[in-house]
């Protein structure tokens, strides 16, 4: 006879609902997934609205660069689930991680090559085309961005009772840090060097490096800066910097605005057209051939034009989630690499975000940086949402309960 009184035994952990949705044997983190899918939404959405008169301009059909982009946002998911699944201690082996930090490595070299490296129309040589004029770009620093992550905080945690020490826990780390920045900075790419300058050192610093250490390794950055810094001005005279300066400071200036700020004032002007709710989803009139790159670095100032505050408040707080969503991740990580990687990764995606806003708004001088999920670019694109995936494999082990 049964016993009426006798409890239900308990739910398992993998069949419990509440924070996340079950995958294979695990749950993913809903929130976190949810706030991806919103922002490559809203970031397709604002794609097909900015690129069109580019596309157009261009001598192609108004939906070109946005389709293309639609491509690589299918290819990009595709990678997210793929790498949702995977254990993210896969990564973790030295011939995954170092093997992904070396194909980098040699891309950025490759990258500068004449005949190898293309321009895109620039004066920095970033790219490496594939297919002819008309073929693929791929961008080689963005593949460093989540490679430098892995690398590192595989080697962190190998070498963790090693971190205190200044010869082993900070010189290896700053001499490829060094290495890095030096091809990315011939390229020239200012942003990207300093973005992932700030993942390297915050995986230093959170992987256990003693602070005088670290102090010490901020100030051989800054001095290697400092050089840097002396020897372009040598190159192309004070004058040039003091130019760049006041022109930022005083976009608007008519003896600034056809060469140097014209950029930022259009976007300025689009951001103060759209007012509170905006102009309305298509209806921006600084894409048409005023804003240049509307789609790409500069879309966030389309999206203000045709969204008002309303629409830029509500992209700001979905990337404020992602970030605190991706912390929560990698505070709850089962272990020290996933902590390390969910930080890197989390860095990236919130550094770089709060670096375009700041550009489009002039709180920063223009130093052309896209924002992830929104501007255009495959190779940015497939590898933010591959990251997202290793994030959510992270959390599918974390205990967020």
């Amino acid at each position: 006879m049964s016993n009426p009184a006798r409890s239900s035994p308990p739910r398992s952990r993998e069949g419990s609902v509440g924070r996340g949705w079950r995958l294979f044997n695990g749950e993913i983190d809903g929130v976190l997934l949810g706030t991806v899918i919103a922002l490559l939404a809203i970031g397709l959405l604002m794609m097909f609205s900015a690129s069109y008169p580019a596309a157009i301009e261009d001598g192609h059909k108004g939906t070109f660069y946005a389709t293309r982009q639609l491509f690589f946002a299918a290819v990009g998911l595709a990678a997210m689930a793929v790498a949702s699944v995977i254990n993210y201690h896969f990564y973790e082996k030295l011939w995954v991680s170092g093997g992904a930090f070396g194909v980098s490595f040699i891309l950025l070299i490759l990258v500068l090559i004449p005949g190898i490296g293309s321009t895109q129309g620039t004066f920095a040589r970033r790219w490496i085309l594939v297919g002819g004029r008309n073929g693929i770009t791929f961008q080689p620093s963005e593949m460093m961005k989540i490679a430098i992550v892995l690398f590192f905080a595989t080697l962190i945690v190998r070498n963790g009772h090693r971190m205190s020490q200044f010869m082993y826990g900070i010189m290896p780390y700053l001499l490829m840090l060094g290495m890095v920045a030096a091809l990315m900075m011939k390229e020239p790419h200012l942003s990207g060097t300093l973005i992932i300058a700030v993942l390297a050192l915050t995986l230093v610093f959170v992987g256990g490096a003693r602070p005088l250490h670290f102090a010490l390794m901020i100030g051989a950055g800054a001095l290697c800066l400092g050089i840097v810094l002396l020897i372009m001005i040598k190159f192309k005279g004070i004058d040039y910097y003091m130019t760049r300066i006041l022109s930022w400071r005083d976009p608007f200036n008519p003896q600034y605005m056809q060469d140097q700020t014209w950029q930022t004032s259009q976007s300025l002007i689009a951001i103060g057209s759209g007012g509170m709710f905006g102009l309305g989803l298509g209806a921006s009139r600084q894409k048409y051939q005023y804003l240049p790159e509307a789609q790409n670095d500069f879309v966030f100032a389309v999206l203000c034009e045709e969204f008002g505050l309303v629409g830029a408040i509500t992209v700001i707080l979905l990337f404020c989630l992602l970030v605190f969503r991706g912390f929560y991740i990698a505070a709850k990580a089962k272990d020290k690499f996933g902590m390390l990687v969910a930080v890197g990764l989390t860095m990236h995606i919130g550094l770089q975000a709060l670096l375009n806003i700041a550009v489009v708004s002039n709180a920063i001088p223009n130093t052309g940086i896209s924002l992830p999920f929104f501007s255009y670019g495959g190779t940015a694109l497939m590898m933010q949402l591959a990251e997202m995936g290793i994030l959510l494999n992270i959390s599918r082990q974390a205990k967020l309960n």
